[in-house]
């Protein structure tokens, strides 16, 4: 594995290249109509993606426009509307749940005002040994 002073020497004695505009022009080119990809071109020329993609920005086929065209089929068109009628389905649903469960707990907070008890479950209580059920025969010591 490489010592960071190795990889300061490696970066340091390399020369900056510049390519020419024809060439990255042809790169593109060859990259647009796929007879090569961008990582080839990064291996084979030692240069990074990111200076590739700057290429596809500027020599490439959609470098005037500034919008991108997305072509969705119905049947995509149809299954995105009924995700969107789904989740409002479900966020409705969720909505009425949350009502219900206010409700209860407001009628539990009544009841516990009007008989002076609690009866809500305290988390803190400690829980029985026993199963609770009939015929239990252990001795209680």
């Amino acid at each position: 594995m490489a010592t960071l002073e190795q990889s300061k020497l490696d970066t340091s004695s390399k020369q900056r290249r510049r390519f020419s505009d024809s060439f990255k022009l042809q790169k593109v080119r060859e990259i647009e109509l796929g007879k090569t990809k961008i990582s080839e071109i990064c291996k084979q020329y030692q240069v990074s993606s990111v200076s590739v993609y700057k290429w596809l920005k500027k020599f490439g086929m959609c470098k005037e426009k500034e919008e991108w065209l997305i072509v969705e089929t119905a049947s995509d068109t149809r299954q995105l509307l009924a995700y969107k009628q789904k989740v409002a389905e479900l966020e409705q649903l969720i909505g009425q749940k949350q009502i219900l469960i206010d409700f209860k707990d407001k009628m539990i907070e009544i009841a516990e005002d009007t008989y002076g008890i609690s009866i809500k479950k305290k988390s803190s209580t400690v829980q029985s040994n026993s199963s609770g059920k009939a015929g239990n025969n252990t001795p209680l010591a």
